[in-house]
């Protein structure tokens, strides 16, 4: 997709690509603004942020994710199902409805046992997507996930990473969990001009804790 920015130049939409166990690679695509969203600390990928100990909790059953709500950047979005398409690449929801969160249908659903995956755009043609201020979340900051049989699976943020596109944390994301996780994904750092990229992927860890 193409769209006219400000200056009247066009810009390509900005393409992360990370990489998922088993499979070539994903991208979630978003579209560039003026200016850049806010970000994370730049924390070395070689020092994963802490995950706190899992609490006793028996995982949920298999219910797919209906809604996702970040008190603390005052997200409150439908989350619809995604996969990937033939060449690996991470679906997302339509730039049409920029407000929506996508659930990696393929991973784990929120609360059973592994990592689950939701990715958003971090904005659109209009302005500001879903996950635009994801880079704001720090240690402690709670994500509740409501599930189609109406249960709310709650986590408590680890912490937050900025990661180079090619040095994406797939173990981190895709990789084995010993409890209950999710991960949140979308783009963020530097928006390239001469590319109509953003430079990075932040990545919200949390684990389980209601």
């Amino acid at each position: 997709m193409w769209w006219r920015r400000g200056n009247g130049r066009r810009a390509a939409p900005a393409v992360a690509v990370v990489a998922l166990l088993g499979v070539t690679g994903l991208g979630l695509v978003t579209v560039g603004l003026t200016t850049d969203p806010p970000r994370p600390p730049q924390p070395s990928t070689a020092a994963p942020p802490a995950s706190r100990p899992a609490p006793d909790l028996p995982p949920l059953p298999h219910a797919v994710p209906t809604l996702v709500q970040i008190p603390a950047i005052d997200v409150r979005a439908e989350v619809v199902p995604v996969g990937a398409d033939a060449a690996g690449v991470l679906e997302v929801p339509s730039l049409d409805r920029p407000g929506l969160a996508g659930w990696y249908r393929h991973g784990v659903t929120p609360g059973e046992s592994g990592n689950a995956v939701l990715v958003g755009h971090v904005d659109s043609p209009a302005g500001p997507a879903v996950f635009f201020d994801l880079g704001r979340l720090r240690p402690g900051h709670i994500v509740r996930v409501t599930r189609l049989d109406a249960s709310v699976a709650t986590f408590t943020v680890d912490g937050v990473g900025s990661y180079p596109k090619d040095h994406f944390p797939t173990d981190l994301v895709y990789g084995p969990a010993t409890g209950s996780a999710l991960r949140l994904i979308t783009c963020g750092g530097r928006f390239d001009e001469r590319t109509g990229n953003y430079v990075d992927n932040v990545v919200v860890f949390a684990t389980r804790t209601g």
